[in-house]
């Protein structure tokens, strides 16, 4: 079976750091999609693709594919997001101090396109006590059948 940081050191290759104009990513993404990760937006709890889905697989940033968490890092919090214990690599995420709302907490986006995709809290479960609270609409999902089929991350015989 392939490990996250195997995961992890196939996505190094495509670190490149991606720029769009407004427009471009107007065109590229959904309504929803570009209000969620261009704007930093929220979509309502419950409503999301991804927040009840158990499938094996990588999420993938919806805005340029960059690989972001594994299936195996994702729990249920009871809050109506998908969660996740820890990205496939600290790298992939940029974490900025978000005030908004009268709150503060810490942002995370995706450090190759700039997009917004949720908050981190320390509230999550053991391992790491963190809880990566990430917006469906920012996520794209690669099932591991895929994965395997093109040769990425197939898991290492043992």
């Amino acid at each position: 079976m392939h490990t996250l940081s195997q995961e992890a050191r196939v996505e190094e290759v495509m670190h490149d750091r991606v720029y769009k104009t407004d427009d471009e990513w107007r065109q590229q993404l959904t309504p929803e999609q570009y209000w969620v990760m261009r704007k930093r937006g929220t979509e309502p709890p419950f409503t999301g693709a991804w927040w009840e889905h158990k499938e094996k697989g990588l999420y993938r940033c919806a805005g340029c594919g960059f690989g972001l968490f594994s299936w195996r890092a994702k729990f249920d919090s009871g809050t109506g997001w998908p969660s996740f214990l820890a990205p496939i690599n600290e790298s992939h995420l940029a974490h900025h101090e978000d005030r908004s709302y009268f709150m503060h907490r810490t942002e995370v986006s995706c450090s190759r396109c700039g997009a917004h995709l949720g908050h981190v809290f320390d509230d999550g479960p053991p391992p790491t006590g963190l809880r990566y609270c990430i917006n469906s609409a920012a996520l794209a999902f690669e099932p591991e059948e895929q994965r395997q089929e093109e040769g990425v991350g197939a898991p290492s015989p043992e």
